[in-house]
């Protein structure tokens, strides 16, 4: 039997056992009152700190709790929009649009082509103040931060703050860059987040000048001009590697709106801008202020000389429009070298700007148009307007328009080779055909004429008669051999040049009569190379090859130079030169053409309105001989006299010849000494 006490169970004194749980008596001690424990009440609260101390402690902890929480969320920010941008290692810098540099045939740039308007031009080509006017203006501490400007973002904040608005932007040259090389111009928080996160990358794989050189490469200088090269060349004419200290800082004070501060629109606000960048150059002591003195332009100008776009422009223009053909896509800097002669180009713009100024107003015109190429068809001046910079739209090649009777030597050309001769005689009356009845411009006629008269005075109704005699598609075929590309319908109203053509395919199509026979292709460009000299395209002589034979050459001659001895075309006789040519006025005066040669030269003129409106007492043989004629006398200084080529000898000169024994063909007659005269009062003028 276990004997032994549950923890539960207790003796008294007196040996008996109480039951589990009853209360066992407390000590005498306890029962009194005052000795009793108290219950313990709640503690009291600790001693706030009070005063200055316990407030900044509180900011301090509140500003630690903001920041964190800040800086979480500009971390979720960056985060957040850095991931669309991707990897970094995906990162490159897009290539630049390429340049097309056009140049004369001596070097003399005509202009630049392409989406920029300027080739690339390299930190160490540039004067040194040029990029450090646009660091002066732009961002004084860019040789220091390291993409992101933090002192210049706090003093915008505190200027903006006391403005109450913001009053100017904070975004280094490099953000500027990462801005322009990979990002859409919105001004959002998540662009200016990327911008800055690009801008430290920048910083981390290029150099100071590398960026520097992609930026003065890509930034926006107003006038269609993207880069330093493109605006030396759009606002002065020269070479960013020639810019002067007052140029560069002119160029760099209209970066911050360059529509607004560009010294061709507001030339004194760019003064304006001048000076403030100057002041910036010298406060950086990048410059002293003598320096500056001396290369502020006047604050009194109201204009500053700037490049005025010429009729090269035209020529440029053209040129750009060719190189898919002759390249196909352009991918890298290129130079075309061309057959423009720079002296001629310029002479060719006087010579028309000066016609239209003396009467355009009394004869009711606003344009002009000059082509002018050797006899191989190298165009060596081509001018598409009066004035580039009021309309680009090129009139010597876009344009097409109507001929006139300078279209009819191909009609003429077409007989021949059906067996018609110069002394051919045809009848000058009216006549009908199927409901057509062409008639002369003077409403009057001579009766029987010889072709040759027939030509030199432009007489509607032979050269009508004879579309109709030989067959519309015969002038049709022939025109093409000669080298026009215009879609032509074969019908007898051919005959009067009333199928528009481009003045630059006509004035070609004139060539074989001045070389012998030759067809050509009227061509710009002789070379295309890389900026590093490697050669892309070299022109080799090309053409139809003979489309003439040398007799037939000699006939056309025969009459072509009668047009201008004693025809229409009297205005353009060019001294002790043999020439021959063509008058052309299309109906109601709307066109007036010269297009004349000689051995050495073929040109073509035209006058108009582009709206297609009457011009006032206007012919051929009138102002566009008389430009043709003044251009060509300086295209022929010193040049051999050379006489026209083929070989014909006229009817008369024939029948006096005793050794010669001839008979004329069926319709043939010997040529009037009085017809010339008669004609010319009839159809002279």
């Amino acid at each position: 039997m276990d004997l032994r006490l549950s923890p539960d169970d207790r003796i008294d004194a007196g040996g008996k056992s109480k039951p589990a749980g009853t209360a066992r008596p407390a000590p005498k001690s306890a029962a009194k009152p005052h000795q009793a424990r108290q219950p313990k009440g709640p503690k009291k609260p600790r001693k706030r700190r009070s005063g200055i101390g316990g407030f900044f402690v509180s900011i301090i902890y509140f500003a630690f709790s903001v920041a964190i929480l800040g800086c979480v969320a500009v971390a979720g920010i960056v985060f957040y929009y850095g991931a669309e941008l991707g990897s970094s290692d995906t990162w490159t810098v897009p290539q630049r649009p390429p340049n097309i540099r056009v140049l004369a045939s001596n070097g003399q740039l005509l202009s630049n082509r392409g989406q920029t308007g300027g080739e690339a031009i390299a930190y160490h080509e540039l004067p040194y103040y040029v990029p450090l006017a646009v660091i002066a203006s732009e961002d004084r501490r860019f040789f220091s931060h390291f993409g992101v400007d933090p002192i210049g973002l706090a003093v915008v904040a505190l200027e903006s703050v006391q403005a109450r608005q913001l009053t100017r932007g904070a975004s280094t040259i490099t953000q500027q860059v990462a801005k322009n090389l990979f990002l859409t111009p919105d001004q959002t928080m998540g662009r200016k987040v990327q911008e800055a996160l690009l801008a430290v990358w920048l910083e981390n794989n290029y150099t100071k000048e590398d960026i520097l050189e992609l930026y003065l490469n890509r930034v926006h200088f107003g006038a269609g001009a993207t880069g330093i090269e493109a605006a030396a060349q759009t606002y002065f004419g020269i070479s960013a590697r020639n810019l002067s200290l007052g140029q560069a800082a002119m160029l760099a004070g209209i970066l911050p709106a360059p529509a607004t501060y560009n010294p061709k629109s507001h030339p004194q606000r760019a003064i304006e801008r001048q000076r403030i960048a100057l002041a910036n150059m010298v406060r950086e002591g990048y410059i002293t202020q003598a320096e500056a003195n001396a290369a502020q332009i006047d604050p009194d100008r109201s204009t500053i000389p700037t490049r005025v776009a010429g009729s090269e422009y035209y020529v440029a223009d053209w040129v750009e429009t060719l190189m898919n053909a002759y390249l196909g896509e352009v991918h890298e800097d290129v130079i075309v070298s061309t057959t423009i002669d720079w002296e001629l180009q310029k002479h060719a713009e006087f010579v028309v700007r000066e016609a239209v100024r003396e009467n355009a107003e009394s004869r009711r015109f606003n344009q002009a148009a000059l082509v002018a190429m050797d006899t191989e068809g190298r165009v060596r001046a081509l001018v598409g307007g009066v004035d580039y910079t009021q309309s680009q739209y090129n009139r010597a090649v876009t344009a097409r328009r109507q001929p006139g009777s300078t279209f009819k030597p191909f009609v003429y050309l077409a007989a021949l080779q059906q067996g018609y001769t110069p002394d051919t005689l045809m009848i000058d009356e009216p006549f009908d055909y199927n409901g057509w009845s062409p008639q002369n411009a003077s409403n009057s006629y001579v009766g029987p004429v010889l072709l040759r008269d027939a030509l030199a005075f432009s007489i509607n109704t032979v050269a009508a008669r004879l579309a109709i005699d030989i067959g519309p598609q015969n002038v049709v075929e022939t025109a093409y051999r000669m080298g026009f590309s215009s879609n032509f319908m074969a019908v007898p109203a051919i005959a009067l040049g009333t199928q528009e053509v481009s003045l630059l395919e006509l004035t070609a199509a004139y060539a074989p009569f001045a070389n012998g026979g030759h067809g050509v292709i009227a061509n710009v460009i002789t070379r295309i190379t890389t900026t590093e000299g490697e050669v892309l395209y070299e022109a080799v002589p090309a053409g139809p090859g003979q489309v003439m034979t040398d007799e037939q050459v000699g006939m056309m001659n025969d009459m072509l130079r009668a047009g201008v001895e004693a025809g229409t075309g009297r205005g353009a006789q060019l001294g002790g030169w043999p020439m021959a040519g063509k008058t052309g006025t299309s109906q109601r005066s709307r066109d007036a053409l010269f297009v004349g040669y000689t051995a050495s030269w073929v040109g073509g003129v035209w006058l108009g309105n582009d709206d297609d409106t009457p011009m006032r007492n206007m012919s051929g043989g009138a102002i566009p001989a008389q430009i043709w004629r003044n251009f060509m006398a300086k295209a022929h200084e010193g040049l051999q006299v050379a006489n026209l080529p083929g070989t014909y000898v006229r009817l008369q000169d024939r029948v006096a010849d005793p050794n010669t024994v001839y008979i004329p063909q069926e319709g043939q007659a010997p040529a009037d000494d009085n017809i010339g005269s008669l004609l010319n009062s009839i159809f002279g003028n």
